[in-house]
């Protein structure tokens, strides 16, 4: 959460409600509003305040660390901002627990008929995006840049020590499906941000794609990192 005083309170009150059995902890990337301080009013979740703004890639990685250390067997990936639906979290919970993928992304684009219709900029980032995941994975991934998440014990292990720091979502997808876990995407829906600004402002479009495309194909150079989890846990 960054700066997210605005929906911070509404999304830990939707989350508690539904589902009061899931243990939260609230990264604040160093923000400079109330957003630790209202998250901690609440007394719904554990708070992890950042003592400066580091950016998604270690305010995320932050998460899956504390989730290791604490032996969590799953951990859902969810944004403070409000876009996401705790309604749609046994979407991507369910494929992880019953085995049936490592990695679940809740995306807008996987069956037609969605509300959201992204400018024509967005589409063709999207669609670079897409074509890039099939090259170095054999896998098309619709939404790359969702936060809408959920992973099992090997996805957090590996996460927790190599998290991308920059922009990681896309490039979590290519380290992942290099090592052979299982990625699968179900669709959610998601609405219009509650507070806060995107860390990717629409200006920025161009920049952010070269980058990402930079980032994903390092990522798919680096030789596959053997002592991964699961890897480890077969011997």
């Amino acid at each position: 959460a960054y700066n997210e005083a605005e929906s911070i309170i509404g999304v830990l009150t939707s989350i508690v409600g539904k589902y009061p059995e899931i243990d939260i902890i609230v990264v604040d990337d160093g923000s400079y509003d109330k957003t630790a301080e209202l998250a901690k009013l609440t007394n719904k979740a554990s708070v992890i305040s950042l003592p400066y703004n580091i950016g998604i890639g270690g305010c995320v990685q932050t998460g899956f660390k504390y989730a290791q250390k604490r032996g969590y067997k799953y951990a859902i990936q969810f944004d403070g901002d409000g876009q996401h639906l705790v309604e749609e979290i046994n979407k991507i919970l369910s494929p992880v627990i019953s085995g049936e993928a490592d990695c679940v992304i809740g995306s807008r684009f996987v069956q037609s008929g969605d509300n959201y219709e992204p400018d024509l900029l967005r589409k063709w980032g999207i669609y670079i995006l897409q074509m890039f995941s099939y090259a170095y994975i054999g896998q098309r991934i619709s939404d790359q840049t969702s936060g809408f998440r959920a992973y099992n014990e090997d996805c957090i292990a590996v996460l927790a020590d190599y998290y991308p720091k920059d922009y990681p979502e896309p490039e979590v997808i290519i380290l992942l499906g290099r090592n052979h876990y299982k990625i699968k995407e179900v669709y959610t829906q998601m609405r219009e941000r509650q507070g806060g600004v995107s860390s990717i402002p629409v200006w920025q479009g161009p920049y952010y794609i070269i980058k990402v495309l930079v980032a994903m194909s390092m990522a798919r150079l680096r030789k596959k990192r053997k002592y991964l989890q699961k890897e480890m846990r077969n011997g």
